[in-house]
């Protein structure tokens, strides 16, 4: 089972070298996207050990993740391992999801659960976080506990289903929609998460109408049956040491 890190970052020059670091003795390939930082992102992810892909311009964290998506399918890995570069990631959990999916192979998309304890979790984000989680869960017709999570592997069958017309934070969800609406199970892994001081790229109003405008659309476009809101499915968890 070949495993490949995805790592798309924004201005995170004071993260990246320790993230690609700790990841690469994870996995043995670590892609880095540099969206158009202008900053030492690139080069200090490049000098810890990984590809750099380079954005000419800031084209947000959608559009980073499909370009890394589109390289690395083309290169022969089984799966991708998808991490934020800031650190809210541990690397060291990789192998959690790795054994997940070798577990059930019948998943193709296992995504990262930091909702069975929230005690570091600023409420804000909490609240947000189970919200959105809920209402994703709608949609897609299966639960989904943490849908904000960026912690997330995904098998290479997956990565033309992907290539959404989110390009922002929005893709994230978008990208759950898409697995479902083409009948995927969606499995979740129990992680941490670490919150330090950074500032969150995420713009509250923008990125809210963006979010309930790909709903909406999703919306429109599904089924009859579907719209009544179909029955929830558990999503699979799996905490495998």
């Amino acid at each position: 089972m070949e495993v490949a890190a995805l790592i798309p970052a924004y201005r995170e020059e004071r993260y990246i070298a320790d993230v690609v670091r700790r990841t690469a003795s994870a996995v043995g390939f670590v892609l880095v996207v540099d969206d158009g930082s202008g900053d030492a992102t690139g080069p200090l992810a490049l000098e810890a050990g990984a590809e750099v892909l380079l954005h000419d311009r800031n084209r947000g964290k959608g559009a980073a993740i499909k370009s890394g998506l589109r390289h690395l399918a083309r290169s022969g890995f089984d799966y991708i391992m998808i991490l934020d570069g800031d650190g809210q990631h541990r690397p060291e959990e990789i192998h959690e999801f790795v054994a997940a999916a070798q577990v059930d192979e019948s998943i193709r998309l296992w995504i990262g659960n930091r909702m069975s304890d929230t005690r570091s979790m600023p409420l804000v984000r909490r609240l947000t976080n189970r919200f959105m989680s809920w209402l994703l869960s709608r949609v897609c017709g299966q639960r989904i506990p943490d849908s904000q999570c960026g912690f997330r592997l995904v098998h290479r069958s997956l990565v033309p289903l992907l290539d959404c017309e989110s390009s922002a934070f929005d893709y994230e969800s978008e990208m759950l929609i898409r697995v479902s609406r083409a009948g995927g199970r969606i499995g979740a892994v129990p992680v941490t998460t670490v919150y330090r001081d950074e500032v969150s790229s995420i713009r509250p109003a923008r990125d809210a109408v963006r979010f309930f405008r790909m709903i909406w659309r999703y919306t429109l476009q599904a089924p009859p049956a579907a719209r009544a809101g179909p029955p929830l499915r558990n999503a699979a968890v799996a905490r495998i040491k």
